[in-house]
């Protein structure tokens, strides 16, 4: 009569009281866990990994026929567990086969998924960002291409963190339990049991799990392995910054060659070919975001009537583009409303209203400016902001939409605020950007002195500097509003402010609007002065930054009408100091002169001492520029005593600003006049001067002169290293062509 084999765990059990060894004891001789123990023993592990048993087998120190039998029967156990474990349970959903660009991505994933063991959640993958953005087609892509790595299975499990019901966690360890082979009757009823099962399951196999969707840590936290060869790829629109020990990953915006190129792979089964430029132009309107463009691409390939060109065109329109990103179940304004409807009632009242500011960023006074909250109610409205993809922040502490979201937030705002609160806010945000941009430009206008600015910490003028440079799409925005709104005042207050801060940022675009903006406001106020002003700003643009002479003398000729009909005697110096400029650099040297000559007579009539040291300055310039060198000199020795005369009437810094220019056009007489090593001294000297008043655009001049005359004085080195800082600082100022020039002139040099 034949007898029934023992099964595995009758077996172990056999062996263990044999050696007389208790699971506590047999767990720390082999390195297995107690619980794996109990679970092979009570037969609800019935084929457990080779080198487990190995170790076991070890541990009880088997002879060779015990040991056989033992591996003969777990890996039995493990055939049998591969063909009745449930099939189809957590399925890993297809790879789209167009997927394009993420590499970076792609080998991060890789590198976590295959690194060394190590205790804890060193196995977890984190995969946050926005919706749209792609992040569970990364996963499923990255679980596809991974699959050859983990032969004991990958399993998918949709979370549904955005749902006003998301699947428990409980419910989530049921999936997975079954779909690893735990039968109904193995199933623990207790949560804490079943995350214990599971993990005990995944140590010991080699195991890819996609979580995807996470909405909260303690959703996610106990369906992770614990170590072992197991590894989870988990999605969120959340940060989910609870979660110790994981690997993070924040998703962005695909670049646009990529999303270009994502866009023409879809479009390749419309069989016919579309414009580049339109296809460049569509990539560009979903601003990288994944889901967009492949709505774009759906759509153009179910109508093969459609010219990617025309719908270009609809995507143009800011009013629209929302609506038409759309493609049967697909659409980007329902991705955004649901992570919208998470967020509490107060923060989608700020979310909608961050919509009104008109630049590209902010930081967290203007949000709570906007948004209508305290400072405090503000930073943990951004938190959930950020937390959820619906905001970018940097390590500046400034905030930004991505361009999509931010016409959803417009749309909501349109949908769920009154008019007449969207326009009172309006007037709010603009009329707040409008008076700290010229409370901010008046920091330099030394007519006005120290400002004690009523809505804002601007102790400095170094604050005030920072303050306009970082907003400057802010302010310009409302200086637009405003000038659009009638408001003509403020935008010709602003406009004049910002006078004296033009000279500090001279290579800024913007300038030409600004003071358009400004002459259009004192011409529709009637002030023929300060519009003769204005016209003398824009006279200044197209001298300085534009290098546009003949549009300079037609600004000053208008501005001198305007100002000497009405008496503005300053203005009217102010025009000929301008037109001396361009007649200078046209090679009209004597009307340069005689009209440099008489700004200085007005100025100092007026006792505007600190244009009139400007005038002595420029008249140096057309005396240098003439070849009356000595004469050009002395001019500027004059300059020099006067800013250097406490007692002359030029404002401290108005003379900050001059004297290291005075010195620099010094040095450069001296060169001119053969006297190189006092010229080299006097330079370096006005460099360090502009470096410290922060003027980087003589600064880079005065570095390109001083490398000149190092090179003429056989002093190589120091003439590649000024050449390479001026290619620098000028690069620093956007002018490109002139860093290019500098560069090559350093590696010229002998």
């Amino acid at each position: 009569m034949s007898t029934t084999p023992p099964s595995f765990a009758e077996l172990l059990r056999h062996h263990r009281r044999a050696a007389q060894l208790t699971l506590e004891q047999l767990a720390g001789a082999s390195g297995v866990s107690i619980r794996a123990l109990s679970d092979m023993e009570r037969g609800r592990s019935a084929g457990p990994q080779h080198r487990t048993v190995v170790a076991l087998a070890d541990a009880l120190a088997l002879s060779e026929d015990d040991r056989e039998q033992l591996i003969d029967l777990a890996r039995s156990g493990r055939l049998r567990d591969h063909w009745t474990r449930p099939t189809g349970l957590c399925e890993l959903p297809r790879s789209v086969d167009d997927f394009t660009g993420r590499a970076a991505e792609l080998a991060w994933a890789d590198d976590v998924m295959h690194a060394g063991d190590a205790p804890g959640a060193a196995g977890v993958a984190l995969i946050t960002g926005a919706a749209g953005l792609g992040k569970t087609t990364l996963a499923v892509h990255t679980a596809h291409v991974l699959r050859p790595s983990f032969p004991d299975g990958l399993f998918f499990v949709d979370l549904y963190g955005m749902s006003p019901r998301p699947l428990t966690a409980d419910d989530a360890l049921m999936q997975l339990l079954r779909a690893l082979g735990t039968t109904e009757r193995h199933l623990p009823h207790d949560t804490l049991e079943r995350a214990s099962v599971h993990r005990s399951l995944l140590r010991e196999r080699r195991v890819l799990l996609v979580l995807d969707n996470a909405g909260s840590e303690e959703q996610i936290r106990p369906l992770l392995p614990a170590g072992g060869q197991s590894r989870a790829l988990v999605t969120s629109r959340r940060l989910l910054a609870g979660l110790e020990g994981v690997h993070r990953l924040s998703l962005g915006p695909l670049p646009l060659v990529e999303a270009a190129e994502l866009l023409t792979g879809i479009l390749a089964r419309r069989g016919s070919s579309d414009g580049g430029s339109a296809v460049g132009e569509l990539a560009e309107f979903c601003g990288g975001l994944p889901l967009a463009l492949r709505i774009v691409g759906n759509r153009l390939v179910s109508r093969p009537g459609w010219r990617a060109a025309e719908f270009a065109d609809r995507l143009a329109d800011e009013e629209r583009r929302l609506d038409q990103l759309r493609a049967g179940d697909l659409k980007v304004a329902t991705a955004f409303g649901m992570s919208y409807k998470q967020l509490a009632a107060s923060t989608q009242r700020v979310f909608r209203r961050l919509a009104l500011v008109p630049g590209r960023d902010f930081d967290a006074t203007l949000a709570a400016v906007a948004g209508g909250a305290s400072m405090e109610g503000m930073w943990e409205a951004l938190d959930e902001l950020v937390d959820l993809g619906l905001l970018q922040d940097s390590r500046s502490g400034r905030y930004r939409f991505h361009d999509l979201v931010r016409l959803f937030a417009r749309d909501r705002l349109h949908a769920e605020e009154r008019s007449s609160e969207r326009d009172a806010l309006t007037v709010t945000v603009t009329s707040w950007l409008l008076r700290m941009a010229t409370v901010a430009g008046r920091w330099f206008d030394p007519a006005y002195g120290r400002p004690d600015p009523p809505d804002a910490d601007l102790s400095s003028s170094e604050e005030a500097d920072h303050w306009l440079r970082v907003n400057v799409d802010n302010w310009l925005g409302a200086l637009r509003a405003a000038a659009g709104g009638g408001r003509q005042a403020d935008v010709l207050d602003c406009a004049e402010s910002m006078d004296w801060f033009s000279d500090r940022w001279m290579h800024a675009p913007h300038w030409h609007e600004v003071f358009t903006l400004g002459s259009e406001a004192a011409a529709a106020l009637d002030d023929p002065a300060r519009q003769a002003r204005q016209l003398n700003l824009l006279a200044w643009v197209h001298l300085v930054p534009r290098d546009d002479l003949e549009t300079t003398l037609r600004y000053t000729a208008q501005a001198l009408e305007l100002a000497t009909r009405s008496d503005a005697t300053a203005q009217v110096a102010s025009a000929h100091h301008n037109a001396a400029g361009a007649l200078r650099r046209l090679g009209r040297p004597d009307e340069a002169i005689a009209a440099e000559t008489r700004a200085a007579e007005l100025f100092k009539a007026v006792g505007d001492i600190d244009t009139y040291g400007q005038c002595l300055g420029s008249l140096g310039s057309c005396l240098r520029d003439s070849g009356r060198h000595s004469e050009a000199l002395e001019q500027y020795l004059g300059l020099w005593a006067l800013v250097n005369d406490d007692r002359s009437g030029v404002t401290s810094s108005v003379a900050a600003f001059i004297r290291p220019i005075a010195l620099a056009r010094i040095g450069e007489c001296l060169a001119l006049l053969g006297h190189h090593s006092e010229a080299i001294a006097t330079l370096t000297e006005a460099i360090t001067l502009m470096e410290e008043g922060q003027l980087p655009v003589p600064q880079a001049a005065s570095l390109q002169t001083l490398a000149a005359l190092l090179g003429e004085e056989g002093r190589t080195g120091e003439s590649r290293h000024a050449y390479a800082r001026a290619a620098e600082v000028y690069q620093a100022v956007g002018d490109i062509e002139a860093a290019d020039r500098c560069r090559k002139l350093a590696s010229a040099a002998p």
